[in-house]
């Protein structure tokens, strides 16, 4: 396998980047098995400190389970939109943030925060990077996901602590993303909040110096 990339190579990658959206909104088109484990393949690719490769991965597949996570969502959604006024909160109430009732296939990532793989190298003195190394492999699986056609929505607003003992899982895993996946309703360039007028996507800083 050549290790360099050509021009097409790197427009193929950009466009990837750029079709990366957080998918709320999905088509009820099953997902075909075998393109999904094609895709969390791509877990086993991803950096991982001390290659730990603490990831674990849960599919939530009953209806009492998913009903939990749903029932969780609306709970925590409602909260939060306590915490908004005016025409904020108006618009934070019109907005569709889970695909959690349309999506075919949930996922709920867990980094193993005591697993005994990669011998705690990087992880005595910064142990947050077991979680990091999650993130890292989760960005890597939506992008993958997104070659195949597919989407991915992140659902953060939920109480990490009840998703845990609802879904029973291990003390010492803790919740680094619940995901949706499935077909997107609709393709586009722009996030859906940049789109309804929630924020606006800026360009990368400048760099500080020291």
């Amino acid at each position: 396998m050549s290790t360099s990339f050509t021009d097409s190579e790197r427009i193929a990658l950009e466009k990837v980047m750029r079709l990366r959206r957080d998918v709320r909104r999905f088509r009820s088109t099953p997902v075909d098995q075998e393109i999904m484990d094609i895709c969390l393949t791509s877990f086993s690719l991803a950096p991982s400190v001390g290659l730990s490769q603490p990831w674990r991965i849960v599919d939530v597949i009953s209806d009492n389970a998913r009903a939990a996570v749903l029932d969780n969502f609306e709970t925590a959604n409602t909260r939060a939109l306590r915490g908004y006024t005016g025409d904020t909160a108006k618009l934070y109430a019109g907005l569709k943030l889970a695909g959690l009732q349309d999506a075919p296939i949930h996922l709920a990532v867990f980094c193993d925060e005591v697993t005994q793989k990669g011998k705690g190298l990087g992880a005595g003195t910064m142990p947050e990077m077991r979680r990091y190394s999650v993130v890292c492999a989760i960005m890597q699986f939506w992008l993958t996901l997104r070659t195949y056609g597919l989407g991915l929505g992140w659902v953060s607003i939920l109480d990490a602590v009840r998703l845990k003992a609802d879904l029973d899982i291990p003390d010492d895993w803790e919740l680094v993303g619940y995901l949706c996946i499935g077909h997107p309703e609709s393709e586009g360039l722009d996030p859906e909040l940049e789109q309804l007028g929630w924020e606006e996507r800026l360009p990368c800083p400048k760099l500080e110096t020291r």
